[in-house]
């Protein structure tokens, strides 16, 4: 392999491409089936619990829950879970009680991406400075070149007869 071939090959494997894209299509991001079913389950969470979708779920679960209870109370005299809704109540603090850990899981989970999004940044800022210290050596052998062509032409015009 010649020289040339060579330093072309150093920078093409210095050169990193970087699909456009949200953090789960970015290469320094673990998805699918890297990832553990715990990590998966956290994304999921984060997700789904995260979302308006959940926001709106939840409302219209209470406003449902309530509004059969106040219909039976009505119409029957009796309900599964009279008015102050201490059913309700202990559903809801059961759900914080856990929604509480999973936030804290889902945390987890984002702090790890940002560390494998920096990692990445990192490891493509390194082939990035490789790349750049190759290209300024090869810079510089062409102009040492160049330095060197330019005296070899001004010896050759000195030599050239000047009267013609």
């Amino acid at each position: 392999m010649t020289a040339d071939a060579d330093r072309k090959s150093t920078v093409k494997s210095a050169v990193h491409r970087i699909s456009p894209g949200s953090w789960r299509r970015h290469p320094g991001v673990r998805t699918g089936a890297e990832l553990t079913r715990g990590e998966r389950a956290a994304d999921s969470m984060r997700n789904g619990m995260g979302s308006w979708m959940f926001v709106f779920i939840s409302v219209g679960f209470l406003a449902v829950w309530m509004t059969i209870n106040a219909v039976l109370k009505s119409a029957t005299g009796r309900t599964f879970d009279a008015y102050p809704f201490i059913l309700l109540n202990l559903v809801l603090s059961c759900v914080a009680a856990l929604q509480g850990a999973i936030l804290l899981i889902a945390a987890k989970r984002s702090d790890q991406v940002s560390s494998e999004l920096a990692q990445h940044d990192y490891e493509a800022d390194c082939q990035s400075r490789e790349m750049l210290e190759v290209l300024t050596r090869e810079f510089n052998e062409l102009r040492h070149q160049h330095g060197e062509q330019s005296k070899q032409l001004a010896e050759l015009l000195a030599r050239l007869p000047k009267g013609e």
